[in-house]
């Protein structure tokens, strides 16, 4: 029973929860806590803590008192309107990754060397962007999720963040009209490196042999941060997220409709994608546009 109780949560909550504990413990804190110990840990950390850390923290709180049976103390009006107030004070604006959009994409490609590597952060940028996917869903892939159509590939998503219970999903990548397509890079990167089975996307060591073990998300951030410096562009605020969120912004300015952008990216609902549809239409019919 406890195995499957531990694989009701992803190996990402897992680790979030057991770090949110220890530096609630590390600060003093014990389980079960009541909601004055619960308010004065809020309000210390108010200044050096983001809100959405707090809420993740009182989430944790409230999963840790509801596995041992015991109220939470997330619950009481103290605790609600201490979150309130740090809220009104600070702020809840979340910080964003920039998106990578598609022209800046184009130059990162172009300065991109020919080596294996380079042929590796080409079709690992490219097809990030193409399927507008999370960093750990662009490192899950398998070389058998790929399926070669006429029309290009369509790549088999087996897992995701939203998608814990494995039902899985198609994602298709279409031959590109431009020169940079990523159907081509990725069979670029597939026959130069040899690649037949196994992690689609690997490191490459410094003598230009890739290794059998998958890329980590946090080396697709240091990737992007990479070829954004080699193409002169400053790498602040970006990570591996600005793939989807360049594609999702990108396709919003070009007019796409949200059902498709969704389609391609798997957001829930219409309100999860507002805020790159947001970003990719403020210059779309802007009213100072059309008075200066």
């Amino acid at each position: 029973m406890a195995a499957y109780i531990a694989s009701s949560l992803s190996d990402n909550t897992r680790r979030a929860y057991a770090a949110d504990l220890s530096h609630f413990e590390a600060w003093g804190g014990s389980v079960p806590a009541g909601d004055i110990t619960v308010a004065r840990y809020l309000a210390e950390h108010a200044d050096t803590l983001t809100v959405a850390t707090l809420m993740r923290r009182l989430a944790t709180l409230s999963k840790a008192h509801a596995a041992k049976g015991l109220r939470s103390p997330t619950d009481s009006e103290l605790v609600k309107a201490t979150i309130r107030g740090i809220k009104r004070r600070h702020g809840t604006a979340r910080a964003e990754a920039k998106p990578l959009l598609r022209d800046d994409l184009f130059l990162l490609l172009e300065r991109t060397p020919d080596d294996l590597k380079g042929a590796r952060d080409r079709a690992l940028l490219l097809v990030g962007f193409a399927g507008g996917f999370r960093r750990s869903e662009l490192v899950g892939l398998n070389v058998q999720d790929v399926d070669h159509v006429k029309q290009g590939v369509v790549l088999a998503l087996r897992k995701s963040k939203t998608d814990q219970t494995a039902v899985g999903r198609k994602v298709a990548i279409p031959f590109g009209r431009s020169r940079w397509c990523p159907v081509h890079a990725l069979d670029k990167w597939l026959d130069q490196s040899g690649i037949r089975t196994g992690p689609l996307f690997r490191p490459v060591n410094r003598h230009g042999h890739s290794w059998g073990q998958r890329l980590s998300g946090e080396a697709v951030s240091l990737i992007v941060k990479e070829r954004l410096i080699a193409a002169g562009i400053d790498p602040t605020g970006y990570s591996g997220h600005s793939l989807r969120a360049g594609f999702a912004t990108s396709a919003a300015m070009a007019g796409v409709s949200t059902w498709k952008i969704r389609q391609q990216t798997g957001h829930a609902s219409d309100a999860m994608l507002l805020r790159y549809v947001r970003d990719g239409e403020l210059f779309v019919n802007n009213a100072a546009g059309m008075l200066l």
